[in-house]
């Protein structure tokens, strides 16, 4: 797996980095938006890609 396609997420309340994702850059133009579990906010959030 190439570290290219590895993507961080980032909580949107806390803007802590909790989680990296793999995403196929060719067929997946947008970035990455999942809810997942935040370990500072104690509770499930919108967490988006960053660069």
């Amino acid at each position: 797996m190439p570290q290219d396609n590895l993507a961080k997420l980032e909580c949107s309340v806390c803007k802590t980095v909790n989680y990296q994702s793999h995403r196929n850059k060719k067929t997946v133009k947008e970035r990455l938006e999942m809810k997942k579990h935040c370990k500072k906010c104690k509770k499930h959030t919108m967490h988006k890609e960053t660069k």
